[in-house]
């Protein structure tokens, strides 16, 4: 729907008032909006599980709430009707509570970085409640950044204006990437004041999920011992997600497979999570939590983004390796509550260490199709890994180099072209054996993601009350494999002086 048609609809609707300026989907308008009232269809679950897994606790007000963003197609999918601006800035800052709403913060525990925390939980957000989608999928609504909990350890339970719009932007580009993940239904200034590294302004984001069980909500009871309220969480996750999954075992091999193929999907678009903790590990097998997230620019394995992962324990070429780890300490929770011991490790054992060929498959065929590869040869994985080495010895930016395969603009990515050339040879003589490789290529490759300059200066204009930005890469990168020349800008790789070298979690 164009933005004078959607401008158009909302005028008919009955009786109106008028509005000022808000994004509405894709457009920006200033138009009447109808005298409705926001209405969620709740339809909540995880507060009827026992109340040691959560706290009720209603969102804390803000002073001077404005609605920055609205993500109309997000809320047709959870059935949500809009209502009035203001009612609708007011109920995603957390100033109201909608009705069927049940706010609560989630308990969980995690590793961070390698060491147990044994108590984290929701220490800046509250969950509202679960909508049932038109698609028939369960989901999460939750406020990011809705002031403090019991959980929040002595934090202000704050989010600023910057990590707030990144989630926005990099979570809906994931998503029309085809990447699973958490999803942004709304931002939300406070104006409030947080503080960080300085005074920045406030902000909360509205997420939407397929759940928020994360490895840690599993861990936290498997470490205190409450293998009823363990029981209880492993049926209530195999009947939301999974019910073909039976049994402890049954779940972790489910939640496994999930996540080999996110991590595959995550290393096919130079995707870096920053934190891959344990509490920051979807049982959903979404993305989750976009803290120091970023995307690569210049190919190389080792790159690291994130300005807490100082040892690199979460690099590019790490996330395979963590993931495991990750599906280990799952694994270790879960086996808590089977009465058979011995038999439950073995089978754990076994599909733990299936996971890093089941990650290799799936990482295969993604890398096959991004070099125009639809059937298997034995050279192909060799093939794949010296383009990646060449890219990383030259300086290629990861997205524009495979954006240009098949084309002469390639090799232009090397420092030394010959290294391409000297690849290429094999390669043209390999793609004989294909059908549609063009196609093939295109459709995996994305020409737009949100680089990590583009992020960086789209915050600091919103900073000074300049949006535009945010809403031209919300705009861009929902059409990420499409042929955009007017954006042709948003495809350039950094300078030298706009390089980002480091990210943060913003808490």
């Amino acid at each position: 729907m164009s933005c004078a048609v959607m401008a158009a609809h909302l005028r008919c609707w009955c009786d109106y008032a008028w509005a000022d300026a808000i994004r509405y989907g894709n457009c920006a308008l200033r138009a009447y909006v109808c005298r409705m009232t926001l209405t969620i269809p709740f339809d909540n679950s995880y507060i009827r599980l026992p109340d040691t897994f959560y706290a009720r606790q209603a969102p804390v007000p803000v002073r001077a709430p404005r609605m920055v963003a609205f993500n109309d197609e997000l809320a047709q999918l959870l059935r949500i009707t809009p209502g009035e601006v203001e009612e609708m800035t007011q109920a995603f800052a957390g100033n109201t509570v909608p009705d069927g709403a049940q706010p609560l913060a989630q308990l969980y525990s995690g590793h961070q970085f390698g060491n147990y925390n044994p108590q984290l939980g929701d220490g800046r957000a509250v969950l509202l409640g679960e909508t049932v989608g038109t698609d028939g999928i369960r989901r999460d609504i939750q406020l990011k950044g809705s002031g403090p909990t019991p959980f929040s350890r002595q934090g202000d339970g704050r989010a600023w204006l910057g990590p707030v719009l990144r989630e926005y932007v990099v979570s809906e580009a994931m998503h029309a990437l085809g990447i699973p993940t958490t999803r942004a239904l709304a931002a939300v200034e406070t104006g409030e004041i947080v503080l960080r590294e300085g005074p920045m302004p406030g902000a909360v984001l509205t997420r939407v999920a397929q759940s928020h069980l994360r490895v840690g909500t599993f861990q936290v009871f498997a470490a205190r011992g409450q293998l009823d309220n363990l029981r209880r969480l492993t049926d209530y996750a195999i009947e939301r997600h999974y019910p073909q999954a039976v049994g402890p075992m049954g779940l972790l091999r489910v939640v496994r497979d999930a996540q080999a193929r996110l991590i595959a999907q995550w290393m096919s678009v130079g995707f870096i999570h920053g934190v891959m903790n344990t509490d920051n590990c979807s049982i959903a097998g979404e993305t989750i939590d976009y803290g120091p997230c970023a995307f690569m620019d210049s190919y190389h394995p080792n790159t690291v983004y994130s300005s807490i992962d100082r040892m690199g324990r979460y690099a590019y070429s790490n996330q395979p390796e963590i993931a495991v780890w990750n599906l280990a300490q799952l694994a270790t929770a879960l086996i808590q509550q089977v009465e058979d011991k011995e038999a439950a490790v073995e089978e754990a054992t076994e599909i733990v260490h299936a996971m890093p060929e089941l990650m290799q498959a799936h990482w295969l065929e993604r890398f096959r199709a991004k070099i125009g590869l639809v059937t298997q040869e034995e050279g192909d994985l060799q093939m794949i890994s010296d383009l990646l080495t060449r890219m990383a010895q030259n300086g290629a930016d990861f997205t524009n180099t495979f954006r240009a395969l098949g084309t002469d603009r390639a090799r232009d990515q090397f420092t030394d072209p010959a290294a391409f050339d000297q690849w290429a040879e094999g390669w043209q003589a390999r793609l004989q054996r294909e059908e549609v490789p063009a196609e093939v290529m295109k459709a995996a490759n994305p020409a737009f993601i949100p680089r990590n300059h583009r992020i960086e200066q789209m915050i600091q204009a919103a900073v000074q009350g300049e949006y535009a930005p945010f809403h031209r890469l919300n705009d861009v990168f929902s059409q990420p494999y499409a042929d955009q020349p007017g954006a042709a800008d948003l495809m350039r790789p950094p300078t030298q002086d706009e390089v980002v070298h480091a990210t943060f979690c913003g808490t």
